[in-house]
C-alpha cells in the first residue's frame, strides 16, 4: 500500500516510508526500521520538497550563471557538465526539521511545519562537478561574497551559500546518486550537494546561480530555516540566526513504539555529525548507566556511521537512548531551547520499545 504522496514521482510504499504529519504531499520520511547498510538506496531516500518534482528534460535544459561576481554569465547544458572533470563524495542529506515531532512531546505544543520524527536523514554517494570549478571557469572574481543557487520547481527555491562554502571541495553540482542518474525527486538532471549542511542548501533542479559581491538573502534564510525565538538574538534581516552547518545527532533504526520479542537482540543505528566524524556513540537502556555502543566502518566526516548493541531484553516496556559526540567534542545534549521554525532538534531522544514475552 502506498501513501498519499502525489507531488512525488516514484514510490513510497507504507513499508519504506512515513508521511509526517502537517506535510505536503511533496514529503516523505524513511523508516529507518527498514534500511540495510551504510548507504540508503535512492529508492528509499527521504523526500523533502517545498513543491512538487517537476519533469525536466535534460536535452533543454541549461545551467545560467550570471552576476556581478563573475567576470561574465555563462550557460552550461547537461553534456558540457557531464564532459568535466568528475567527483564522488559520500555525503548524508538531512532536513533541518528532522526530529520536529519532540518539540511537541518536550514543550506541549508543535513548532510549525512537517513533524518528522527521525527519518529525515539519508547517505549517499553523489557524483558531479565540483562547484568550484564551474565558477573558476566562469571568472569569479576576487570580490565575490555570496553565491545563490535557484530551483526550477514552480516557486523557484533559493537559498544563498558564502563564497567560501561555494568554493569548497566537497560542494558538489551533482548529476549521479549512488552510481545511477539523479532521481527526479532528488534533483535531476543537477543539483548542489553541500556538505554537512541543512538539507535546504543542496538547492534540487538546479536552474541558475547567481555570484553577487553583496550579501544576498532570500525567505529561505531570513524567515525560515532560521533559529528564530526567545534563546535567539535576530540578526537582520533574518528573524533570528540563519541555519548552516548541522549539528551531532544520533537516530535508532527501529519504528517509534517498536515490539521486539524477548532474548538477545542487535540494535542497530546511525550517528553523524556535520563538523567531522563522529567519535563515540553511547546507549542507556531504562535507568541503566551510560554504555560504548560499537562503531562500524566507514566512519565519514559529514556523513556518519553506523553503530550497534547487544541487548538481552526482558519482557515489558523499555525506554533506549542514545547520544553521540563528534571529533570536536560536541556532545548530543539533553535538551535544545524552542526555537520558532522548529529545527536542529538534536536532544537525546527516549525510544520506547515494547518486549514480549
Amino acid at each position: 500500500m502506498s501513501n498519499d504522496t502525489s507531488g512525488i514521482e516514484k514510490p513510497t510504499p507504507n513499508d519504506w516510508f512515513s508521511i509526517p504529519e502537517h506535510g505536503e504531499n511533496s514529503n516523505a520520511e524513511t523508516r529507518l526500521a527498514e534500511l540495510e547498510g551504510y548507504i540508503t538506496p535512492s529508492s528509499r531516500f527521504f523526500v523533502r520538497s517545498h513543491n512538487p518534482t517537476p519533469t525536466i528534460d535534460a536535452a533543454s535544459w541549461h545551467l545560467r550563471l550570471y552576476g556581478d561576481g563573475l567576470a561574465e554569465p555563462m550557460e552550461l547544458d547537461y553534456a558540457a557538465l557531464q564532459a568535466m572533470r568528475q567527483t564522488e563524495i559520500t555525503r548524508a542529506i538531512e532536513c533541518a526539521g528532522n526530529a520536529r515531532a519532540f518539540f511537541a512531546e518536550h514543550y506541549g505544543q508543535q513548532a510549525g511545519g512537517a513533524q518528522w520524527h527521525t527519518g529525515a536523514i539519508g547517505v549517499a554517494r553523489w557524483a558531479g562537478v565540483r562547484l568550484r570549478d564551474v565558477l573558476e571557469n566562469a571568472g569569479v572574481t576576487a570580490h565575490a561574497c555570496d553565491v545563490l543557487p535557484v530551483g526550477l520547481d514552480h516557486k523557484a527555491f533559493a537559498r544563498p551559500l558564502p563564497i567560501t562554502k561555494a568554493m569548497a571541495d566537497d560542494t558538489l553540482i551533482a548529476l549521479r546518486m549512488n552510481g545511477e542518474r539523479l532521481p527526479a525527486d532528488h534533483g535531476f538532471p543537477a543539483r548542489l550537494v553541500v556538505s554537512g549542511w541543512l538539507g535546504a542548501a543542496s538547492i534540487k533542479w538546479l536552474g541558475e546561480i547567481q555570484v553577487s559581491t553583496q550579501p544576498l538573502h532570500t525567505h529561505w534564510n531570513t524567515r525560515d530555516y532560521t533559529l528564530a525565538g526567545p534563546a535567539y538574538p535576530p540578526q537582520p534581516p533574518a528573524d533570528g540566526i540563519p541555519i548552516t552547518v548541522m549539528p551531532v545527532m544520533s537516530v535508532i533504526e527501529l519504528d517509534w513504539n517498536a515490539e521486539l520479542s524477548a532474548g538477545t537482540r542487535t540494535i542497530r543505528g546511525r550517528a553523524f555529525s556535520g563538523e567531522g566524524r563522529v567519535a563515540r556513540v553511547e546507549y542507556a537502556v531504562n535507568d541503566d548507566p551510560w554504555r560504548n555502543a560499537t562503531l562500524e566502518e566507514p566512519n565519514i566526516a559529514a556523513a556518519g556511521v553506523r553503530w550497534v548493541f547487544s541487548w538481552t531484553a526482558d519482557p515489558g516496556e523499555h525506554v533506549v537512548r542514545i547520544r553521540a559526540t563528534d571529533e570536536n567534542g560536541h556532545v548530543q545534549p539533553e535538551t535544545v531551547p524552542w526555537n520558532d521554525h522548529g529545527c536542529l532538534y538534536n536532544a537525546i531522544i527516549a525510544h520506547t520499545v515494547r518486549v514480549t514475552g
